[in-house]
């Protein structure tokens, strides 16, 4: 379904598209000519790469925690407030804005750790969180009768801030995994993610592609002059660069890591990289965005 556009992924895609012009050394592909021809835009392809299980991640201290968590996403999946969220950021709904407490320890709080710039699921409009975890994360907080604190920071230091005991948990995003089980506690899933892969509109090698495993073949066939870009920390990172615990081989191709998907992508455009690989609904997200700027 259609996503709904956000001023502040396209004002940060604005801002990144005025920077990138003026430094562009890649192909030039992403912009158009002298001639006014039409400008390159981002292609999300739409085939699976992988399949995943997003969940929450709980201090392993805080056993009765992660009980009222799985209670509470329970209870959102079967009386409707789950697809309610959904339908604010995957469908035509109008999404809430979520304000973060200052964290005080005098006061019953719930600390989450976030890296809000994963668009649907967390990001910023101003000083307001928005995204599916962030409104999953206010819900949660008046369940348990506590003040949110959201705490952002880097994706790869989320987890980090849980075990260490800095936040409750974590709201991110997060796909399970057995290496990760190993420092929290995740909850029951909540949703299913994929990977999928972001070209520019000019690129016809994938046009006969017919699933993932045509997709596959083609950058297996790839060497280290092609380029790609992930967002650090991320499933797309391991998929590219090969993880044993992920099960995945890898590839040949260089990869190149960003902060966000949107600097990825907007990277592509530029001619810098020749592919993104991200989680399939912020790719969504993050194209529909720019490609609107163009």
């Amino acid at each position: 379904m259609k996503k709904k556009i956000v001023a502040t992924v396209l004002a940060a895609a604005m801002a990144v598209s005025t920077l990138a012009a003026c430094t562009n050394s890649g192909s030039g592909t992403g912009t158009a000519g002298a001639s006014g021809a039409e400008k390159v835009k981002a292609k999300v392809l739409e085939f699976d790469l992988t399949e995943e299980e997003y969940a929450f991640a709980v201090d392993q201290n805080q056993p009765e925690l992660l009980s009222s968590v799985n209670e509470y996403i329970a209870q959102i999946k079967s009386d409707g407030t789950f697809d309610a969220i959904c339908e604010k950021y995957f469908g035509n709904g109008t999404p809430t804005p979520i304000v973060s407490a200052a964290e005080d320890p005098s006061k019953e709080q719930l600390l989450v750790a976030t890296n809000a710039a994963f668009a649907p699921f967390e990001y910023m409009e101003g000083d307001n969180y928005y995204g599916v975890d962030m409104e999953i994360a206010q819900g949660l907080a008046n369940y348990l009768g506590k003040e949110l604190v959201i705490q952002n920071m880097d994706f790869d230091a989320v987890l980090l801030s849980v075990n260490q005991g800095k936040s409750d948990m974590s709201m991110s995003g997060l796909t399970v995994t057995d290496e990760r089980k190993e420092i929290v506690n995740f909850t029951t899933s909540y949703y299913t993610a994929s990977q999928r892969l972001i070209i520019r509109s000019d690129n016809t090698e994938f046009d006969s592609v017919s699933g993932a495993a045509d997709i596959e073949a083609i950058l297996k066939g790839k060497d280290s002059s092609v380029k790609v870009g992930v967002q650090n920390g991320t499933t797309g990172q391991f998929y590219c660069e090969g993880d044993e615990e992920w099960g995945f081989d890898g590839f040949n191709m260089t990869t190149t890591g960003y902060k966000n998907g949107s600097l990825a992508v907007q990277d592509l455009l530029n001619g810098n990289l020749d592919y993104v690989i991200i989680d399939a609904a912020p790719a969504k997200f993050i194209a529909e965005s720019i490609n609107n700027l163009q």
